[in-house]
């Protein structure tokens, strides 16, 4: 609530301003005819913003923490190692998964020369069908062996790769939950984090806005003197039993600037369409708790008037009171000035 002694200074400003702007403008100025315009017709819910990824990174394997490289509000890119496990035991694993790997490969070259050399004296009567079946057996024996020494190998490395938790996604750290030298087990929580790339807002809708937004599905955000339209609309299939209300998802668009998990906002659902009054937000005159901007008489004169606004849709702005259509707008209110400055005062005359 503004100070009676602000606010009666605000209305002389004013009509002093209204007073001296009766002059005669010197050079043509930007105008703009207003007329009423077709302007969405919004109806405002509460919402909160969340981040689209977010989680807690778990231990995969066992072992003692070695380093934690990253700590509470440190940006972390994707794929970046943010704890290290000691990895002696998964280092000892990946050399005997090796050698068995090489001694299976081994063993198969050694099967399959000889029933190949069987198999050739077959042939020729030289050995019995029983020494081919077991030369058979043996090959098809070292074979099975060496594609399970191979996975051996890849389960051996997975275990060491298990020893530096990387980061899924790009984000920020929310949470840092183990210290280095703590010992892990697979499932032991290590770092929350979440990403700011992808956001969106929770909204609880009431069931009379459910069927115009099902149809519509356009809304958009208000935050901080700003209107961001969201990009998709996800509905719930039904309300919830304790509120009848139905949970809507409003996804905004990817790394939207100062918006942060949590933050409390206006979502405007879009359920149909108006004649609104809108001008440029650029042709706006605030002074104090005034706002106002400069018309352009018939007679080239030029007067400051008293609005009041609502709703901005882009760089446009709802007025409410103080203008009607055929009102002809300054739009660039430093070159009224600069006139209202310059040109020769004339008999003043209050709009």
């Amino acid at each position: 609530m503004p100070h009676p002694r602000s606010l009666v200074a605000s209305v002389s400003l004013l009509i002093g301003l209204c007073a001296a702007a009766v002059t005669q403008a010197a050079d043509p100025l930007p105008t703009l005819a207003l007329k009423r315009e077709r302007a969405p017709l919004e109806r405002r819910v509460d919402g909160t913003i969340e981040a689209v990824n977010q989680g807690t990174v778990s231990a995969q394997t066992s072992g003692r923490v070695l380093e934690v490289l990253y700590d509470v509000n440190d940006f972390v890119p994707a794929g970046a190692v943010i704890v290290r496990l000691r990895n002696t035991e998964q280092r000892a694993g990946l050399e005997q998964a090796q050698a068995a790997l090489t001694e299976a490969t081994a063993r198969e070259a050694e099967a399959r020369t000889r029933f190949d050399r069987i198999a050739g004296l077959l042939a020729d009567r030289a050995v019995s069908r029983q020494q081919y079946d077991q030369a058979l057996a043996d090959r098809d024996a070292t074979v099975a062996r060496l594609a399970a020494a191979r996975a051996g190998l890849t389960a051996a490395r997975e275990g060491v790769s298990y020893t530096e938790v990387r980061a899924p996604y790009a984000g920020v750290v929310t949470r840092r939950l183990v210290q280095a030298g703590e010992s892990v087990q697979p499932g032991t929580p290590l770092m929350s984090g979440l990403s700011l790339q992808f956001l969106r807002v929770n909204v609880d809708l009431p069931q009379s806005l459910v069927e115009k937004v099902r149809v519509i599905r356009k809304a958009a955000i208000y935050v901080n003197g700003r209107r961001i339209d969201a990009t998709k609309l996800t509905l719930a299939p039904q309300a919830s039993p304790e509120t009848n209300t139905f949970r809507v998802r409003v996804d905004l668009p990817e790394n939207a600037a100062d918006l942060y998990p949590g933050m409390f906002v206006k979502v405007a659902f879009v359920v149909g369409e108006a004649e609104r009054l809108l001008i440029p937000v650029n042709a706006l005159v605030e002074r104090s708790e005034v706002t106002a901007v400069y018309l352009s008489a018939g007679d080239g004169r030029i007067t400051l008037r008293q609005v009041r606004v609502g709703h901005r849709f882009d760089d446009k702005v709802e007025v409410l009171a103080g203008l009607e259509a055929g009102d002809v707008l300054i739009t660039d209110p430093l070159l009224a000035l600069e006139q209202l400055r310059t040109a020769p005062a004339a008999a003043a005359k209050q709009d």
